[in-house]
């Protein structure tokens, strides 16, 4: 019998990788995603992280297991093929596209905005790869003054918004996040929601965790506050349990009662 979940969207840093603990990545997640990827079932790597981070940080976990897509840096997506990573082209090259476009109606105002941080704050602004506007603040209350500065000049910019992940926060454009991507493997491998699982702890994976892309959606112990309520909200599964262990916990909850629910 195939299963009733057929694709697993998880976000990287603090939900299954935990940078400090031996291994990094649970052992129970592990064990859980071989045997479903043995089964058909997909699974994907929703990240902020860049290839080369994503691919360091994997290498360090030494796991047996390799997700069957990624999304990177919250919008580029990339299939597993033939042993490496492939980028959707299409799709990739729209990305970037729109950030361009976008970033160069907005850098007259970036100096404004940067001199309005550093007045404030011990913050450090910077430009990178993927966006112009990049920071890191001192303190996580900094981080969320800034974040409503910001929010406030994105709002009269059409499709720019924050993408924010405790003391880190960029600027990028709002037709690209982690549910997005997540809906456009979705399509190109023909899974419904109903069949779709997601799990995060952070702000930027707000955007996955909404049953318009996910049906079943989970969360772990050591998630922000704003991540526990929403997912609660939604009948989601939040676990007593911290990172991986947190969110094998939650896998294991759906996979047990959606064959319950399949015999009734």
């Amino acid at each position: 019998m195939s299963q009733p979940i057929k694709i697993i969207s998880t976000d990287f840093d603090g939900t299954i990788f935990a940078e400090f603990e031996n291994p990094p990545i649970a052992k129970t997640f592990v064990a859980l995603i071989s045997r479903l990827q043995a089964q058909g079932v997909r699974w994907v790597i929703n990240t902020g992280r860049d290839m080369s981070g994503l691919m360091e940080a994997l290498a360090r976990s030494q796991i047996s297991i390799q997700p069957n897509a990624l999304v990177l840096v919250e919008r580029e997506i990339y299939f597993h093929q033939d042993s490496r990573y492939v980028g959707h082209a299409e799709w990739n090259r729209d990305c970037t596209v729109a950030h361009e476009e976008l970033f160069a109606r907005i850098r007259v105002d970036l100096p404004r905005l940067t001199q309005w941080v550093e007045a404030r704050y011990e913050a450090t602004v910077y430009e990178d790869p993927y966006s112009p506007f990049c920071l890191i603040a001192r303190r996580l209350r900094d981080a969320e003054a800034i974040h409503e500065y910001l929010d406030d000049y994105c709002r009269t910019v059409p499709g720019l918004h924050v993408v924010r992940n405790d003391v880190y926060a960029r600027l990028a454009h709002s037709g690209y996040d982690k549910g997005k991507g997540l809906a456009e493997i979705a399509r190109r491998w023909n899974v419904s929601r109903e069949h779709i699982l997601a799990a995060g702890d952070h702000l930027n994976d707000l955007p996955m965790l909404r049953q318009e892309y996910a049906q079943h959606l989970v969360t772990n112990a050591n998630a922000i506050p704003a991540v526990r309520d929403i997912v609660r909200r939604q009948n989601g599964f939040v676990s007593a349990l911290a990172c991986g262990h947190g969110v094998a916990n939650g896998l294991e909850f759906y996979l047990k009662k959606l064959s319950l629910q399949a015999k009734i």
